[in-house]
């Protein structure tokens, strides 16, 4: 399904926009390699969709809005728009608003909630529950927590301020620490910028840091305070890759506590009273459009 290259002619529902297939494009002469858009659907969308039932019911429609019939002939480079059925998930509550204007949204993220639709973590997204929740239909997140970090998560209200705020993440203009706990390693109460190379392959459950590669994650870890074995630890990422905080502290000797990827992974089932102990602190940056200094700060607790 992939990227959005059209504008649905669908409305959202339930928060959530629809999605498409695309038939392929002819190539020169070349037969056509479906006999009906039927044939394609069912080809494409094998046992997770009942094609036959949806084309009857008016499920599918094409780039106008107008319902496909079950027996209409096979076009290419054709948008097929669709929505998928909402699954059983947890009910999330209302997601604590840090701050709203006319351009941007900024929550507390709480652990377990991804930030967008994601697998079997749809409704039970940051996105759509905001969506639902602010009546913000336009709303679109600037940059992405893990569903396992709790923190700050800043999104924008509509199309127009979009790229203006990504872009503060794409060229790392947008100043964020997190806080960590895990174990106390007394020699990082010295602040140590750790530098690595991190690869995240499709299909991994984790990252992985690859020696002799140029350094594309830099961490700045400094161990702020000391509880017995635990310390907490401030995180300040100079990059933004996928796990680098948890590689990172990993890499150190100081796993995150309740981390179910590093050191090792973790077949135990999640226990909501016992989050990943990583939280998106604080977030800075100057405002792309009136140039004032924003700041903002998580009340999720670090939970020693």
């Amino acid at each position: 399904m992939g990227r959005r290259r059209a504008r649905s002619p669908l409305p959202q529902r339930a928060g959530l926009d629809a999605v498409w297939v695309r038939t392929p494009a002819r190539v020169g002469d070349a037969p056509a390699p479906f006999g009906s858009i039927r044939d394609f659907l069912r080809a494409r969308l094998p046992g997770r969709v009942p094609v036959d039932d949806w084309l009857a019911t008016g499920r599918f429609v094409d780039a106008t809005g107008r319902p496909i019939p079950p027996d209409a002939p096979y076009t290419p480079a054709t948008f097929v728009w669709f929505h998928k059925d909402l699954s059983d998930e947890p009910n999330v509550p209302d997601l604590e608003i840090l701050h709203r204007d006319e351009r941007i949204v900024v929550v507390d993220k709480p652990h377990f909630l991804a930030t967008i639709p994601r697998g079997g973590h749809v409704q039970a997204s940051a996105l759509v529950k905001l969506r639902r929740q602010l009546d913000l239909p336009d709303l679109a997140p600037a940059h992405r927590l893990d569903r396992l970090t709790a923190g700050v998560l800043l999104l924008t209200t509509a199309q127009r301020w979009r790229a203006p705020y990504q872009q503060l993440f794409a060229h790392h203009l947008a100043t964020k620490t997190y806080e960590a706990l895990a174990p106390a390693l007394p020699h990082l109460a010295t602040p140590t910028l750790v530098r690595s190379h991190l690869v995240k392959r499709r299909g991994s459950l984790r990252a992985e840091e690859v020696a002799g590669e140029p350094p594309n994650a830099e961490t700045l870890v400094t161990l702020v305070e000391t509880r017995g074995v635990l310390g907490r630890y401030r995180l300040e990422p100079r990059t933004g890759r996928t796990h680098q905080l948890r590689v990172h502290l990993t890499g150190l000797g100081a796993p995150i506590v309740g981390d179910p990827l590093y050191p090792t992974v973790s077949d135990a089932p999640e226990v909501p009273t016992r989050p990943l102990r990583l939280v998106a602190r604080t977030l800075a940056f100057t405002d792309p459009v009136e140039g004032t200094i924003r700041s903002f700060s998580s009340r999720s607790p670090l939970g020693w």
